[in-house]
C-alpha cells in the first residue's frame, strides 16, 4: 500500500511535497495539480508579484499582492488540497511575506537559504505549519534549540535538503567540488538522530522529509526505509504541462544532458545549481552590469554582485533560457518528455511499487 504522510494535524494521502521553485516556476497551477493529486503543492515565495505592475516601482508591495492571489488562485483550483508556501529567510521582506501567507490560511510555510530563527513568531496562533530547510543534523539541531528556548516550539516538519538539489543549495563551494559528495541518506539519518531529544521533550513526531536528489519512486521507497516521513521533489514536476514556467523553460530541463548542469555563486553568495548557458558563462566574466535594484535579498549590495538574480530569473521563467539564469537540481537530465503532474505522479507510486516488489524477491 503506498504510504501517506502526517505532520501534526495534517493528514496527506502521498508523502510527497512539491518543492518550490522560483521566481514563478511553481505558483497556483503547479501547487494546485499536485494537492489535487494527493501530495503537497508549494508555491514559491521568492518575488511572488514579478507580475504585478509595480513590481519594479514597489517591490515590497508587489509581493504581498502576488503573493495573496496565488494562494487564493490555488485554493480555488484545489479546494479540498494541502497548500503551502516555501519562503527566503534571506528575503528582505520575509516577515511580511510569511504575515501573508499566514493571513492566507495557507496550510504549510517551508522555509531555508537562512535559518528562520523567527518563524514560530510570526504564525503564532494560526493552524498553518513550519518547517525549516536544513543540510545537516547539526543545522537542524541548531534551530529546534532556537525554537526550543525561544519560542517553547518544536518544528511541525523538518526539510533535508542534500547535495544534488536545484536552486541555492546549503553546502560551500568546497563541500560541492569535491569528488564525493554528502550523502542524502546519511544526512537524513544524522537529522532524525538530532531531532530525536527533541521529540520525546515534546512528545510528538517531526515530520523529516528528504529532498535534493529524490527523483523516483525507488528514491522515495529507500528514503521512507531510513525513517523518513517523506519526500520533497522539484525537478521532476517541471517538465510538466501544470508547471507555471514558460515552455522553454521545461524544455531547458527535456534537452540538458548531465554535463550541461553546474555550480554558480549567487549575489547572496551561497552556492546554487544551474543548466550551463550564455548567461552563466558571461557571469563568469563578470561580464553582467547590474543597472537597477529590487532591494529583496539581505546580504546583495548591488555594488558589487556579479548580477541581479531577480532579472536573471524572470528572464528564464518568462522564456529566455540562454539569457536567464535556469536553476535546476542534478537530475534533470533524467527527464526526456513534458508530461502531466497525473502522469508523474503515476509513475512515481510504479516505481515505488517495483522496487517494494522486489524487495520481497
Amino acid at each position: 500500500m503506498f504510504p501517506t504522510l502526517k505532520i501534526r494535524d495534517l493528514n496527506v494521502k502521498l508523502p510527497i511535497i512539491q518543492g518550490g521553485m522560483g521566481i514563478g516556476v511553481s505558483m497556483s497551477k503547479l501547487a494546485a495539480a499536485v494537492a489535487n493529486e494527493g501530495g503537497i503543492g508549494i508555491i514559491s515565495g521568492a518575488q511572488p508579484g514579478y507580475k504585478e505592475d509595480n513590481f519594479r516601482v514597489d517591490n515590497a508591495a508587489a509581493n504581498v499582492q502576488g503573493l495573496m492571489k496565488e494562494i487564493r488562485k490555488a485554493k480555488e483550483l484545489a479546494p479540498n488540497g494541502i497548500i503551502g508556501v516555501n519562503f527566503l529567510a534571506a528575503s528582505k521582506n520575509y516577515t511580511e511575506l510569511v504575515m501573508t501567507a499566514v493571513k492566507e490560511k495557507a496550510d504549510l510555510i517551508i522555509s531555508g537559504a537562512g535559518l528562520p530563527k523567527s518563524l514560530p513568531d510570526l504564525v503564532k496562533g494560526s493552524t498553518t505549519k513550519i518547517a525549516p530547510i536544513v543540510s545537516s543534523g547539526k543545522a537542524a539541531a541548531t534551530i529546534a534549540k532556537i525554537w526550543d528556548r525561544k519560542y517553547d516550539f518544536l518544528p511541525d516538519a523538518v526539510i533535508v535538503e542534500g547535495p544534488l538539489a536545484g536552486g541555492h543549495l546549503g553546502f560551500s563551494p568546497e563541500v560541492l567540488k569535491q569528488e564525493t559528495l554528502p550523502k542524502l541518506k546519511d544526512i537524513v539519518v544524522e537529522v532524525i538522530d538530532a531531532l530525536k531529544p527533541y521529540e520525546e521533550k515534546y512528545g510528538r513526531k517531526v515530520a523529516v522529509i528528504a529532498a535534493g536528489g529524490v527523483y523516483s519512486g525507488e528514491d522515495m521507497a529507500e528514503m521512507l526505509e531510513l525513517g523518513a516521513s517523506g519526500v520533497q521533489m522539484s525537478t521532476r514536476f517541471v517538465a510538466t504541462e501544470e508547471c507555471d514556467a514558460h515552455e522553454n523553460f521545461k524544455q531547458a530541463y527535456v534537452d540538458a544532458a548531465e554535463e550541461d548542469i553546474e555550480i554558480i555563486v549567487s549575489p547572496v553568495g551561497l552556492p546554487g545549481r544551474a543548466i550551463r548557458n550564455r548567461f552563466t558563462e558571461l557571469a563568469k566574466e563578470g561580464a553582467h552590469k547590474v543597472t537597477r535594484c529590487y532591494n529583496c535579498l539581505k546580504g546583495c549590495n548591488p555594488a558589487t554582485t556579479p548580477y541581479c538574480i531577480t532579472d536573471a530569473l524572470v528572464a528564464s521563467v518568462e522564456g529566455d533560457v540562454e539569457n536567464g539564469l535556469v536553476f535546476v537540481g542534478q537530475n534533470a537530465s533524467k527527464i526526456k518528455e513534458i508530461s502531466t503532474v497525473h502522469g508523474v505522479i503515476e509513475s512515481i507510486k510504479e516505481e515505488y511499487e517495483a522496487y517494494m516488489q522486489s524487495k520481497k524477491g
